[in-house]
């Protein structure tokens, strides 16, 4: 699993953050999405693919 997100989408909701803590975070002074882990561990495959699913931006694209 292979991640990438368009930051300048992002309208901070920070539902990612919640749901998989260990691949995204919030920048301080705006809430935007940062990606902590472009390819995460298997153990974390589920819970991506559910922050990409509920992001309401749908800044988060998962690639194979």
């Amino acid at each position: 699993m292979k991640i990438t997100l368009d930051a300048d989408k992002c309208c901070a909701a920070g539902q990612c953050v919640l749901i998989a803590p260990e691949v995204f975070d919030q920048r301080d002074e705006d809430g935007i999405v940062v990606l902590l882990d472009d390819a995460p561990p298997a153990e974390q495959h589920e819970a991506v693919r559910e922050a990409a699913a509920i992001c309401p931006a749908a800044v988060i694209e998962i690639h194979a």
